[in-house]
């Protein structure tokens, strides 16, 4: 316990007051726009309110001097807990929806209640959708509603110690035996061990293994398995389970990935997900009407990453603009005060490009969730058509979201200085969770072109015109790369092996088309019909955050542009002066844009970024909750330092 509480202020610190008091639009009326509505923003506050009023005092930094298993079986009482809290809000505030109970167990709030991350989020956010999406009814019926309520918790299996997303090069093996209606399942060799599958350590019982089907030794492709693997009662692992966690990683601390071996392991035939592939009691196997359907796991799996990467990317973006308020340090004229950092356009520089990113990538991730419920619904009517489109899709955006991500989180813990660098920050922590997303599910991918190449139009520095430039140097980049695809393949080289060289190229084209699609959508978020709902004050602020974005968009992609697009010694010079005047009309605006986000304290749990401001102050308190200052003189002076400053050379 610190002995210096009463030290934090009531009040909040007066810059950042004045920055709140300067603002250029209204707060709230951003907030409801961010949230979906005066409606959801009022409920979101009315559960922040029930879920963080009564935790302990320290909860959001004690976990950081627990032992590894300390850590693990303390998240798993406050998940327990929570459940509860959960639940009962669930009930009360709409009944027969799944928002808050177990929506609480990912979504921005989570980041709150489970500090150091928690185990159960891979049964949520996909043992559970895997079972309602691609489940028979009776599947779900059997599985689905006993998983929502945690009766059963599962992990998604797919992952092995030797292969990631290759999916056709997974080894496990899942052999139909007809005498007893059974899969038999095993992991033929060490490199075949699933590897990574958040819970599975020693939380679920259950696992949604991705395996090689076969009959009479005949392949029938990858198909899914739910697998038993604890006892439903004392939850040791059944015969033929080696199961185990992996062990500590860069951040996560508590997700509790595991590995799992399979020997021989038996289950039902029935136990096989068969909404649309199906194994019969006679062995027939009738394959799915489309041969990736089973790929709509991942795309549902990378539009959360990229739904919670941005969320991660703006958390940071608060904690450094706040303290970048609040920081005084190097004056501009010489004999002057020290000014507020944020005054200093290098500092910047460094802050309000990362949040019009993350609004960015939140507002094209709002429309592709929108283009996925369509697939999904089109998908359950037999039509497939949209599957590649939204697979190609997904696939960009959870590699240019969660790249630009981390790559913006580290730049804004660079920006905060020293005390960034301290785990009361939590922009660690924050970190360790955006880089795990973008390390799983893999990180490059490539497609190809269907954009017409048409003469580019004279530069008229308009929005439209940047978006066009990206379009027309992503539509000549494919065309470049398929050129030098098609000349290695007619050197004597296979496809393969041509794409694999190729592949530079090939990754770059797809990166363009990725960020024209996320300047595209963003461009009619902000100026087309919803805009007409918003005050002018609001749609004046997010025009300018728009340019901003699109601005140093193209600044950091001028070395294609210039490639294949004219642009003048004026032109460059009028986009870097774009550049900083939307900095500059940013600045008023910046602490209240994240006031908007509507960050919790708790789920922010930096002491750089409090509402209040109170930044020194709190960082004195969390120095003096280290274990290590409870006792003024540690048990190793007098066995091994006062020795070793007593000895004589």
């Amino acid at each position: 316990m610190s002995h210096i509480k009463n030290l934090i202020p009531s009040t909040v610190n007066p810059d950042l007051q004045n920055e709140r008091s300067a603002a250029e639009f209204n707060v709230e009326e951003f907030s409801a726009w961010w949230h979906g509505g005066h409606d959801k923003l009022k409920k979101k506050r009315e559960i922040e309110k029930a879920i963080f009023s009564d935790l302990e005092d320290g909860y959001g930094l004690n976990h950081e001097y627990m032992s590894h298993e300390e850590v693990y079986n303390s998240t798993v009482k406050k998940v327990a807990e929570a459940a509860v809290k959960l639940k009962a809000l669930q009930n009360k505030l709409n009944p027969g929806g799944t928002d808050i109970w177990p929506g609480g167990l990912f979504n921005a709030q989570s980041f709150g209640l489970f500090p150091a991350n928690h185990p159960v989020a891979t049964h949520i956010t996909m043992f559970v959708d895997v079972i309602k999406g691609q489940g028979t009814a009776e599947q779900v019926e059997k599985w689905g509603k006993a998983a929502e309520n945690c009766n059963i918790i599962g992990t998604y299996a797919q992952t092995e110690l030797a292969h990631g997303t290759n999916v056709r090069g997974l080894a496990t093996r899942a052999d139909f035996d007809p005498k007893t209606d059974e899969f038999v399942l095993n992991t033929p060799n060490l490199e075949a061990y699933k590897w990574w599958p958040g819970g599975l350590g020693h939380t679920a019982n259950h696992a949604m293994v991705v395996a090689q089907l076969y009959i009479a030794d005949v392949h029938h492709g990858v198909q899914m398995f739910i697998v038993p693997v604890r006892d439903s009662e004392t939850h040791m692992p059944l015969p033929g389970v080696d199961i185990g966690e992996i062990g500590k990683k860069l951040g996560m601390a508590s997700v509790n990935q595991g590995f799992l071996g399979l020997n021989h392991v038996r289950i039902p035939r029935t136990n096989m997900l068969m909404k649309f592939a199906k194994v019969e009691r006679d062995g027939t196997f009738k394959a799915s009407p489309a041969s990736r359907i089973n790929y709509l796991t991942m795309v549902y799996t990378r539009c959360l990453i990229v739904s919670q990467n941005s969320t991660l990317l703006l958390a940071a973006a608060t904690i450094a603009t706040r303290y970048s308020a609040v920081r005084r340090q190097s004056p501009i004229e010489p004999n002057q005060p020290e000014p507020q950092i944020i005054d200093h356009v290098t500092q910047r520089l460094k802050l309000f490009p990362e949040i019009a990113t993350g609004i960015a990538y939140h507002l094209a991730t709002e429309y592709v969730w929108e283009m996925y419920a369509q697939t999904v619904q089109e998908a359950n009517n037999g039509k497939f058509e949209r599957l590649p489109d939204m697979h190609i899709l997904s696939c960009a955006l959870k590699v240019l979201c969660t790249t630009d991500g981390c790559a913006g989180i580290e730049k804004l813990r660079l920006s905060t200085g020293g005390h960034g660098y301290l785990t009361a920050a939590n922009l660690s922590n924050i970190y360790g969770n955006a880089v795990a997303a973008y390390t799983y599910e893999g990180r490059t991918r490539y497609f190809a072109s269907s954009m017409q190449l048409k003469e580019f139009p004279k530069w008229d520095d308009s929005w439209q015109c940047i978006i066009k430039a990206l379009q027309y140097t992503a539509a000549h980049k494919t065309r470049i790369a398929f050129e030098n695809l098609a000349n290695r393949m007619a050197s004597g080289q296979s496809q393969g092996v041509a794409a694999n060289n190729t592949g530079i190229e090939l990754t770059r084209a797809a990166e363009l088309h990725g960020r024209q699609f996320v300047c595209q959508t963003f461009l009619e978020q902000i100026t087309g019909a919803k805009a007409q709902k918003r005050s002018p004050a609001l749609n004046k602020i997010l025009e300018n955050v728009l340019e901003l974005f699109l601005v140093q968009t193209v600044l950091n992609n001028l070395n294609d542009i210039l490639r294949f697009i004219q642009l003048s010694d004026a032109d460059l010079r009028s986009l870097q002066r774009r550049l900083e005047d939307s900095l500059e009309q940013f600045r008023p605006n910046a602490v209240a844009i994240c006031d908007g986000f509507e960050f919790h304290d708790r789920v922010l749990n930096s002491v750089l970024g409090s509402y209040d401001g109170n930044v020194y102050p709190r960082l004195f308190d969390s120095a003096k909750r280290s274990t290590m200052n409870q006792k003024p003189v540690q048990t190793s002076f007098e066995t091994y330092l006062k020795p070793l400053m007593k000895a004589k050379l």
